[in-house]
């Protein structure tokens, strides 16, 4: 830093640069810093003998003694004019003893723009859309999640928050491997592995998707189930779905597989590498496909009709990417879908996400069919009746049934009217 050639460098330092003096630099750069006058005093307790000292040479006269020592800043101002060692007062003393004084207010006041610029980078309309996510970011900017996984620092925060703006524009996916997926939407197949701030990120917008608790992901199994439910799998071995009586085609491996089990009568699992690398594995064209949720339906169609049971997939609670790649595929190829499911919030979220399917309808999974369960004295106490209400659009009177009964019905205890459809199909 260049000296003004009117400070008389020596003079000031010996009046004013001593260590014993420090203390009071201190005070004088932190009122600068905030804008506060020079005009006040400066009090030191518990005060040294050499900071007293200090001060005495610097003003000098002799203080009154005492444990606590305290400076006029404007008498300090005075003699460093009159003395000729800083002619433009205290202020610019400090500033050729200490350096540059940066403006705290202003400082702030950049570092909470940055702050919204990076915050910003979530207005993003893949997000904007959705009401779920909207509430998302204002739960991310409360927390200060964005603050925590960037490291306080606002350049990586909008990195980060950019970033998994790009990731949500692709959800929901149609089966997709996470490496897929961050290759795609980032570059790096890497960019969403565990224990990456990203990761983390995303992993917040996907429970938001999904109504999951935080907790729910606290596990490889939890994560695992989150991701499926938006389409995507942690690989593409354990990412499965369960089928019976599903026709194959011949012309590959799946397909031949496909067929033998369906002419055994045995469930058959069909992974996520299976689907992705052998599209042409289905012979389904049309033929209508009934969905459970529960893996017990399956084995019951197994057990009853065997070789008979018309084609059934079975998504084992909330539909994997696997489960999901085939439903699309079936519905892509003119299948009617046919679903049934738990009776609970749960079971609703599961059947939305399946009925949202071209050509998906339900399957005795309506309000007649939940009201005649209840009344048969079917299901147990359902929990979160006032608080986790969810939309059916496929049957707007299930959702406030549900909510009025409190009342769960979970698949298992209809078995048997399902068995009797599935009967009739294969007639």
């Amino acid at each position: 830093m260049d000296i003004p050639p009117t400070v008389d460098l020596p003079r000031l330092r010996r009046l004013l640069g001593t260590p014993e003096l420090a203390w009071l630099l201190d005070r004088v750069r932190d009122r600068m810093a905030t804008e506060r006058p020079l005009d006040t005093r400066a009090t030191l307790r518990a005060a040294t003998q050499g900071q007293r000292l200090a001060v005495e040479r610097l003003l000098g006269r002799r203080l009154r003694p005492g444990a606590s020592l305290t400076v006029p800043l404007a008498e300090v101002d005075r003699v460093l004019r009159e003395s000729m060692a800083c002619p433009d007062g205290l202020a610019a003393a400090t500033v050729v003893l200490t350096g540059p004084v940066t403006d705290r207010r202003a400082e702030e006041a950049a570092r909470e723009a940055a702050w919204q610029r990076a915050h910003a980078e979530l207005d993003h309309p893949a997000i904007a859309g959705r009401p779920e996510l909207a509430a998302w970011v204002a739960t991310v900017e409360a927390t200060g999640l964005l603050k925590r996984l960037s490291g306080s620092d606002p350049r990586n925060a909008g990195r980060l928050a950019a970033d998994a703006a790009r990731v949500l524009s692709a959800l929901p996916a149609d089966g997709l491997t996470l490496p897929v997926l961050a290759a795609r939407t980032l570059g790096d197949a890497h960019a969403l592995d565990d224990g990456r701030p990203l990761a983390a990120l995303t992993l917040s917008a996907v429970r938001a998707l999904t109504l999951l608790a935080p907790e729910a992901t606290a596990t490889v199994d939890g994560r695992r189930a989150a991701w499926a439910a938006v389409g995507v799998a942690l690989d593409e071995l354990s990412s499965r779905v369960l089928v019976l009586g599903l026709p194959g085609g011949a012309g590959s491996t799946t397909g031949r597989m496909l067929a033998a089990a369906r002419q055994g009568g045995e469930p058959c699992v069909l992974t996520l590498r299976q689907l992705l690398r052998e599209p042409d594995c289905l012979a389904a064209d049309s033929l209508h496909v009934r969905v459970c949720e529960n893996p017990a339906v399956l084995a019951a169609a197994a057990d009853a009709l065997g070789s008979d049971c018309p084609p059934l997939v079975c998504v084992e609670g909330n539909p994997s990417a696997a489960a999901r790649t085939l439903l699309a595929r079936l519905s892509a190829q003119g299948s009617p879908l046919l679903y049934h499911g738990d009776f609970d919030w749960g079971g609703i979220r599961i059947a939305t996400s399946v009925l949202r399917l071209p050509g998906a309808c339900s399957w005795r999974y309506d309000t007649p069919a939940y009201l005649a369960a209840v009344e048969r004295g079917l299901g147990t106490p359902l929990t979160g009746v006032t608080t986790a209400v969810v939309p059916t659009p496929w049957d707007p009177d299930l959702g406030p049934a549900l909510a009025h009964h409190g009342i769960r019905v979970e698949e298992e205890h209809l078995i048997d009217r399902l068995l009797t459809d599935l009967g009739r199909d294969a007639v």
